[in-house]
């Protein structure tokens, strides 16, 4: 519980350091056996936990890539569903296998309807069963799938991508995801008015169209 209360504050105080994209890879496992002697009063305390990490997650301001090298299970899998882009190797495995030990899918595993879609949400959290990573790119649980010699290149050229962006932009389009998970699609498109004439305000637009321009002209 410790490891997940410091990681929550270190998400919280980002914006502090001036970080411009963050990469989340795989942690050990949650220890079944030490589950197993939880109460009812322990239990919602430690789900508290992961909870409030993976929601730190989706609230950080900046995108959040998913390192995904080899096995992603339960709670491990609502983290990188929690984050912006996942990234696997074609040797990880995918799973809600919680059913199978007794307790249902709960906190962030709300996340996979959406993202995957009901139907698929279903077999995943009922039956337990594992998806290799070919099937979790096909069903779009992961972004991209690539050798694992390949995983840390592929996403460091990402990462270095995104910090060639405008930061302004980039935080404003990650704001307006999260809005537009809980707005309706008329008001989620009226929100966005203001943001595109906030942006105005950042430089980044007269910045990086001025750039496009000169580029333009001299070719």
């Amino acid at each position: 519980m410790k490891t997940l209360v410091e990681s929550t504050y270190a998400l919280a105080t980002l914006d502090a350091h001036g970080v411009a994209t963050l990469t989340i890879q795989g942690a050990k496992s949650l220890n079944i056996v030490e589950m197993s002697t939880l109460t009812r009063a322990t239990a919602e305390h430690f789900i508290k936990g992961l909870r409030d990490l993976c929601e730190g997650v989706r609230r950080t301001p900046v995108p959040v890539i998913a390192r995904i090298p080899g096995w992603a299970l339960g709670g491990g899998l609502e983290l990188a569903a929690a984050c912006d882009i996942r990234i696997a190797s074609r040797t990880a495995q995918f799973g809600m296998p919680e059913v199978k030990v007794g307790i249902p899918s709960v906190i962030h595993a709300a996340l996979f309807p959406r993202l995957i879609g009901q139907g698929r949400a279903d077999w995943l959290l009922l039956t337990g069963e594992l998806i290799d990573a070919d099937t979790a790119l096909a069903w779009g649980l992961v972004n991209q799938v690539v050798d694992p010699e390949a995983l840390d290149d592929t996403i460091q050229s990402l990462a270095r991508s995104l910090c060639a962006l405008g930061p302004a932009a980039l935080r404003q389009q990650k704001t307006l995801l999260r809005r537009w998970e809980t707005l309706p699609l008329a008001a989620a498109i009226d929100d966005s008015v203001t943001e595109f004439g906030k942006a105005f305000e950042t430089g980044e637009p007269q910045r990086f169209m001025g750039e496009f321009a000169k580029a333009k002209a001299a070719r």
